[in-house]
């Protein structure tokens, strides 16, 4: 059996209903083989960053599983895919976005799958979050690299 890892995901979306999206994503990951939810950031309301549409609504997790990189982010793009999760173009507003930030202290990069995600430390939406359930995580020189950006905790 493989070792267990912590990960963090972060998680978005701006169509629907954002919030009650999450909230079943967030059950739907609890639910998965080999994945235990450990933690749980609250929403936050983000403006689109380098795109359109409405708000979105984020947050971010802790989880520790078995499963592999690649195979937590096949389970993650299964998920968004049963949310309705289209790709017609880069930044697209969408239904829910799951993104795999960090698998324990590995360092990766593949044509599918880049860790650290490459660019967490750029986003307010992922690092606030973030910061509120592994402070360790997070530097206060990258919270405020991202302070400009308006994000608001629901």
């Amino acid at each position: 059996m493989r070792p267990a890892v912590t990960a963090y995901i972060a998680l978005g979306a701006n169509l629907g209903d954002p919030g009650a999206t999450l909230l079943q994503a967030m059950q739907e990951l609890a639910a998965l083989s080999g994945v235990t939810l450990i933690r749980r950031s609250s929403l936050y309301r983000s403006a689109p960053l380098a795109a359109s549409g409405p708000d979105y609504i984020n947050a971010v997790v802790e989880i520790v599983t078995t499963l592999s990189a690649p195979a937590l982010l096949a389970r993650l793009q299964q998920l968004e895919q049963l949310a309705g999760r289209e790709r017609p173009c880069r930044n697209a507003p969408r239904t829910l976005d799951l993104d795999l930030l960090t698998y324990g202290d590995a360092v990766m990069a593949s044509a599918t799958l880049v860790i650290p995600h490459p660019r967490m430390s750029e986003r307010a939406f992922v690092l606030v979050p973030l910061a509120e359930i592994a402070p360790h995580a997070v530097t206060p020189a990258q919270l405020r690299a991202v302070q400009a950006q308006l994000i608001e905790r629901l």
